[in-house]
């Protein structure tokens, strides 16, 4: 059997070892596979590791011996699972791996937000603290979050993490999510409508999937059932947000702050308008990325292999 890992570099910059998975097949390791290269690194392989290059029906054709894809993430939306499941091939996912380092992003977002840590230290370390006449100063307001409401749409593993951490800060919680009834007696959030949460949440918090019913669901619309000031926090997909209609909230005023992990397109388009928006964070989706979420995924992709060797499914998605 031979096997392909096309996008090693997204995971691994040399600072873990692939060890738990090279041992278990022989493994060519591209750093990087262009849409133009694919069929080239992919060649006669039987297994492939990807983690976002698109496998569609074309390469199922042209690559007719794979047999195994892992993918080296939570989400699979880029592979043609009809496709796959006609040329009989198993595909398998790591799912949840990440939880802790997403939800210590958001809420670095989120304090970054309220505390403005960055342009405060900025400012000292060019000098204006030691020029001042007093023995302190802040540049913006900074603001307390007990006593304020988060609001959390989406309630899967990373937004209930975030909704204990608000209740450590003694914030009140909202949540929506599609599946309510999913968490009956288990919550103590208080669950409610989508117009509800805009309306009474000072922070906004998406954690919710891309689909057709969450897309761009931060629009002007929306925007403008906020609170006037409020604050925006975006870990999830950036399809969720209406970027130009951020862009202009930001300008405006009518949201106050913003941090985010995820745009439109990745990487980060040269005119995206959130690049030239005031108040903003934005950072290049890596909160997913911290050393302990990136060795626990390689151990899941080699275990869901070893896992198919052996005749038993692990996080088989088709």
């Amino acid at each position: 059997m031979k096997a392909v890992l096309l996008e090693g570099d997204a995971v691994n910059h040399g600072d873990l070892s692939w060890e738990p998975l090279t041992s278990l097949v022989p493994t060519r390791i591209y750093a990087n596979t262009k849409e133009t290269e694919k069929y080239e690194h992919i060649g006669d392989a039987d297994v492939l590791f990807i983690n976002k290059l698109i496998i569609d029906e074309e390469v199922f054709e042209k690559c007719p011996n794979i047999k195994y894809i892992g993918v080296c993430a939570t989400g699979y939306n880029v592979i043609d699972l009809e496709a796959a499941g006609r040329h009989g091939v198993t595909v398998t996912n790591v799912p949840a791996y990440s939880t802790e380092s997403v939800v210590q992003l958001t809420w670095g977002l989120i304090l970054e937000s309220v505390c403005h840590i960055s342009r405060h230290n900025e400012s000292v370390h060019q000098g204006d603290w030691i020029r001042s006449e007093i023995f302190c100063y802040w540049m913006a307001p900074v603001t307390e979050l007990a006593g304020k409401t988060i609001g959390v749409i989406g309630y899967g593993n990373i937004g209930r993490r975030v909704c204990e951490i608000a209740e450590a800060f003694r914030m009140k919680v909202l949540v929506h999510t599609a599946h309510p009834e999913k968490y009956s007696g288990m919550a103590r959030e208080q669950f409610v409508g989508i117009d509800t949460l805009f309306s009474q949440s000072d922070i906004v918090s998406l954690h919710c999937p891309l689909n057709s019913e969450t897309e761009k669901i931060i629009n002007q619309s929306n925007i403008e059932k906020m609170k006037d000031g409020a604050i925006l926090i975006n870990v999830s997909r950036g399809g969720l947000v209406d970027e130009n209609a951020l862009a202009d909230a930001l300008r405006s005023g009518k949201i106050s702050a913003a941090g985010a992990d995820v745009v439109s397109v990745e990487p980060m388009a040269e005119d995206n308008p959130l690049l030239k928006a005031p108040n903003i964070t934005i950072t290049p989706h890596m909160g997913w990325a911290s050393v302990d979420a990136r060795k626990r995924l390689i151990d899941v992709v080699a275990n869901n292999f070893k896992a198919f060797m052996e005749g038993r499914k692990e996080n088989v998605v088709i």
